[in-house]
């Protein structure tokens, strides 16, 4: 009896890898493989075991008294084989698990992280709580009302444009949030901190829609809602003695005292 009679069939696979099959029997597996999905998804599985059977074929000890593998070693490398497969399958589980939620969740998220209160989702699209007149909470506003350590605030006399400004100490600066209101574009802005002693760094910048913010009597349903947005100074709380509220070509707008 040859050694492919003895592994007829589908179970000639782990011997066809090792490389006992005679020249005969190796031909008539891979005439056999030629039509059969299953070995052939078999011969695929054993393929990445080929650096453990290189291992063992070189392992020292002393030679083995049989050319073809016994039962115990094709029966490891069937069990290798079948819990790569099932690892295989939970990976894949678990990915259309994920993408599941994130089918799920994505739009919620997205609404959330980047609606910008100008009546549009971020990517240019309509958000609809605010179409549908309920004002959406952002992070920078959700951190203005709920993690601020302190606030300040000043309207300007001139402009009546007004600013609140959050600040909560972090080990790297100071983290701030702006509540703007009143502010009427399109302007391009920045919040300037300055320090005690003259110098400046610009916290946050931002683009003031055409129908503006905060702005109650306002026709706009958008414009209605005050700006929020944050940002961060290197600067110590200790060490900022104002902020400015200016237009990227030097207009102040309001300045608040820290």
């Amino acid at each position: 009896m040859t050694t492919y009679d003895r592994h007829s069939g589908h179970d000639a696979v782990g011997a066809y890898v090792l490389g006992i099959l005679d020249d005969a029997d190796a031909t008539a597996f891979e005439a056999h493989l030629a039509g059969c999905d299953h070995c052939a998804a078999q011969l695929d599985d054993f393929a990445g075991l080929e650096p453990m059977m290189a291992a063992l074929a070189e392992s020292p000890g002393p030679p083995p008294r049989s050319t073809e593998p016994g039962p115990q070693l094709l029966g490891r490398l069937t069990h290798e084989v079948t819990a790569g497969r099932a690892r295989s399958r939970r990976r894949g589980l678990y990915l259309v698990a994920a993408a599941a939620v994130l089918a799920v969740g994505g739009p919620a998220v997205t609404l959330l992280a980047t609606s910008d209160g100008d009546g549009r989702d971020g990517r240019g699209g309509p958000a609809g709580n605010v179409a549908g007149g309920v004002h959406p909470t952002g992070p920078a506003e959700d951190a203005f009302f709920h993690h601020m350590e302190e606030k300040v605030a000043a309207t300007d006399a001139t402009t009546k444009v007004s600013a609140a400004v959050g600040l909560e100490r972090k080990g790297w600066g100071t983290h701030t949030v702006l509540e703007l209101k009143n502010v009427k574009g399109p302007l391009k802005c920045s919040l300037i901190a300055v320090s005690k002693d003259g110098a400046e760094e610009t916290v946050t910048t931002w683009a003031v829609p055409a129908w503006g913010y905060g702005i109650p009597d306002s026709t706009h349903k958008a414009a209605k809602n005050p700006l929020y947005v944050h940002g961060g100074a290197a600067m110590s709380r200790g060490e900022i003695d104002h902020f400015e509220v200016r237009t990227l070509d030097g207009k102040r707008l309001v300045e608040v005292e820290a």
